[in-house]
């Protein structure tokens, strides 16, 4: 009966989020398994500019969205519980592509650092000097690499 409780549990959360909500949780779910393959297949800034095409910064929104905040947590949702669990750069992907295509201008952000000579990386998004999908001080423990602003330029990585 425990998987009926948690299927109840599921429901009742998805009546409460809002039409919009959910096309953002729907649009998620398919986006990232799409970019994970994007990314292995044409590399982040291929991707990147891929998505920039389909999408127009400070274009107002066609319908009234979740605030920035809200459409990080859907995203995030949607990779923990979707079909395909996506890893940070796919979401900070999804969550920058579903910014732009609402009008909003997010900040792609990857990180490196090395700790007990483990290389790790690391992305997120920063909206307004915010950070979205993640901690508010993952800046501390990754040093981030990328350009704040703009669409990626040059080669392909």
């Amino acid at each position: 009966m425990a998987w009926w409780t948690l299927a109840m549990t599921k429901w009742s959360r998805w009546r409460q989020l809002s039409p919009a909500e959910r096309r953002v949780f729907i649009e998620a779910l398919l986006l990232l398994p799409v970019l994970a393959l994007g990314l292995r297949l044409l590399g982040l800034r291929r991707t990147q500019a891929g998505l920039a095409r389909f999408s127009r910064p400070g274009a107002p929104p066609a319908q009234p969205i979740p605030d920035a905040q809200r459409l990080a947590y859907l995203v995030r949702t949607a990779a923990a519980h979707g079909l395909y669990r996506a890893t940070c750069l796919p979401q900070a992907l999804a969550v920058w592509w579903l910014l732009r295509r609402q009008g909003l201008t997010g900040e792609l952000r990857i990180g490196v650092r090395k700790a007990a000579g483990q290389f790790a990386a690391h992305a997120w998004v920063e909206y307004q000097g915010l950070v979205l999908n993640d901690r508010p001080d993952v800046a501390h423990h990754f040093a981030p690499i990328t350009p704040t602003t703009g669409l990626p330029q040059g080669r392909s990585l």
